[in-house]
């Protein structure tokens, strides 16, 4: 229920060659603390968007692939161990923080970013067009989202994680995320408590 298709993106265009360059810097086995600065001449706003993308497929495929052991009954709280809760808003339905399962939170949290990335006002994919001046907090607030699928997923599912022989998929995938998030100071340190 929760897993997208994965986002492209187009052959030829500036965000395309970004992508392809973070992707062969993953592949060739270099230290993700180098990977995830910012390319020289290249644009933060570009660097971030490819990546919040990337980011969108990799954790959402994470979570489809464990989503059957995250159901209503084994998951009745979207939270992160005892300690944390996260409570669902999205300012439409939503307008204040409300106590969701983990799945529905799942599903809330794809729907609303594959909303957000598919917006070409917010995520702009032709040349020329300028990203919004609230672009990076969007983005912000999206990874903030994304990395309580981290929390959720480490502290109730990893030991499934573990059986399906994934674990070394989901922690680069994991420090990949972290590195780029604390290079840009992208989610708020108390965010990243739980891990």
């Amino acid at each position: 229920k929760t897993f997208r298709p994965r986002k492209k993106f187009e052959p030829g265009t500036q965000r395309f060659e970004l992508y392809k360059k973070a992707q062969a810097s993953l592949k060739s086995g270099l230290d993700l603390k180098a990977v995830v600065q910012l390319p020289p001449g290249e644009s933060i706003n570009d660097w971030i968007a490819v990546h919040v993308v990337d980011f969108f497929n990799r954790i959402n495929l994470i979570y489809g692939t464990m989503s059957e052991y995250c159901t209503e009954k084994s998951c009745p709280i979207m939270s992160g161990g005892l300690k944390y809760e996260y409570r669902w808003q999205d300012d439409s339905k939503y307008k204040k923080p409300t106590k969701v399962s983990a799945p529905q939170y799942m599903c809330m949290l794809m729907d609303w970013i594959e909303m957000l990335i598919n917006n070409e006002d917010i995520f702009p994919t032709r040349i020329g067009v300028p990203f919004p001046k609230q672009f990076q907090q969007v983005c912000t607030k999206i990874l903030t989202r994304l990395f309580r699928v981290f929390v959720h997923v480490y502290i109730h599912h990893f030991d499934s994680i573990i059986n399906m022989g994934a674990e070394a998929h989901v922690n680069t995938c994991y420090k990949h995320f972290y590195y780029f998030i604390r290079e840009f100071s992208l989610v708020d340190h108390r965010e990243l408590e739980p891990l």
